[in-house]
């Protein structure tokens, strides 16, 4: 049960947006921005990063949703993302890819830099200075929104399908369409 109430009934961060439009629009652009604006990176990828950190956060909501937007994105679509979940390490993405979502998994574990292990593991794998801010800026985010919604204990959606109406929404139409 919420902490705080929820007047529109939504799911997740759904709900929190709809309760506080005025910080729902800020935080509507940043997911905007950082997951469908400029960069070397994919839009898939980037989801694929959210939904790595949220997973890791054990936040359901974050990392259903964007598992969903991911999967709707990615070639391998739901199966691709599962595998990353599961095991990085084994799963079917590019040495790249591999290497940005470790870079990730570093900014989610603590508030401390990212080693130089996994930055020098990046850059061999072609990371350039952007790919390596818009993951590590993703990630940061995505541990401020996990909190978010975790904190005030907001309800995951008892209908599975909800998400893939929401990356039907989000993929179409973006994220500033949802506030």
């Amino acid at each position: 049960m919420p902490h705080i109430e929820i007047t529109h009934g939504l799911p997740g961060i759904s709900g929190l947006f709809a309760q506080r439009p005025d910080t729902a629009a800020v935080l509507s652009r940043l997911a905007e921005t950082l997951l469908r604006g400029a960069s070397p990176l994919g839009r898939g990828e980037r989801e694929l990063i959210a939904a790595h950190v949220s997973n890791l956060n054990c936040t359901a909501f974050c990392s259903d949703s964007h598992s969903a937007f991911a999967a709707a994105q990615l070639d391998g679509g739901a199966g691709l993302v599962a595998s990353v979940l599961a095991d990085v390490d084994t799963a079917p993405v590019t040495p790249l890819v591999r290497a940005l979502l470790k870079v990730a998994a570093e900014v989610q574990a603590k508030a401390a830099p990212v080693s130089d292990e996994a930055i020098a593991a990046a850059r061999a794998e072609g990371a350039t200075d952007t790919h390596i801010h818009d993951t590590v800026l993703i990630a940061a985010a995505f541990a401020m929104f996990n909190r978010y919604v975790n904190g005030l204990a907001t309800d995951v959606p008892a209908d599975p399908s909800f998400y893939d109406a929401a990356a039907e929404l989000i993929v179409n139409h973006g994220y500033e369409a949802v506030r």
